[in-house]
């Protein structure tokens, strides 16, 4: 299982996804760490859902979160249903604390055929509940979002099958491999819920 914490760290060259996104262009002050670092890396890049509702990335998706993301696309005929069926056991295994706890987001990399009614429809065929975003918008949105998560690609049968499970609050973010067993990832994400800095 390869995994790979990482936190905002004071004189780092980076105060998010330093390892995973090393173009971030974020700096702290030595001896400092800026609170909203994020805020400024991540923006607010709008998204749309599943059920077509605008979502700003930062503010509305990520900031005071923990968060499960992962990217996909429903004409995807291998990883991207074994890594929902992942996320599925997750979704369970999370019972109540979804949406409250913790938000799962399912980026589509092909935005141009992914409309929202394709993601309601991919969405409904894992029995998802609310508090687990498919979200997709306008190309140029998209591309954005997933270059700053790491997870762009310009072919979508190119996309990685990894998951990103991030404490925005506490500022730990970790990488693991989508295709892991559901068990182990539960692993890693409980650690990156009980993580209070």
């Amino acid at each position: 299982m390869s995994l790979l914490p990482i936190r905002p760290s004071i004189g780092a060259a980076s105060l998010i996804l330093a390892l995973l996104l090393p173009m971030t262009g974020i700096h702290a002050a030595e001896g400092t760490t800026t609170p909203r670092g994020s805020e400024k890396y991540f923006g607010d890049i709008e998204l749309v859902d599943q059920h077509g509702t605008h979502h700003r990335l930062y503010s509305d998706l990520l900031k005071d979160k923990v968060v499960v993301i992962n990217s996909m696309f429903t004409s995807c005929s291998s990883a991207c249903p074994a890594m929902a069926a992942r996320l599925v056991k997750i979704q369970r295994w999370l019972g109540d604390r979804l949406g409250k706890d913790v938000y799962i987001l399912s980026i589509s990399v092909d935005p141009d055929t992914d409309t929202p009614e394709k993601l309601l429809s991919f969405s409904e065929s894992f029995r998802t509940r609310p508090g687990w975003f498919f979200l997709t918008g306008k190309k140029e949105n998209v591309s954005l979002a997933l270059k700053k998560l790491g997870q762009y690609v310009d072919d979508p049968e190119a996309h990685q099958s990894l998951m990103l499970m991030g404490n925005e609050p506490t500022g730990l973010w970790k990488k693991a491999m989508g295709m892991a067993d559901a068990d182990e990832l539960i692993q890693i994400l409980n650690s990156v819920l009980e993580d209070r800095g």
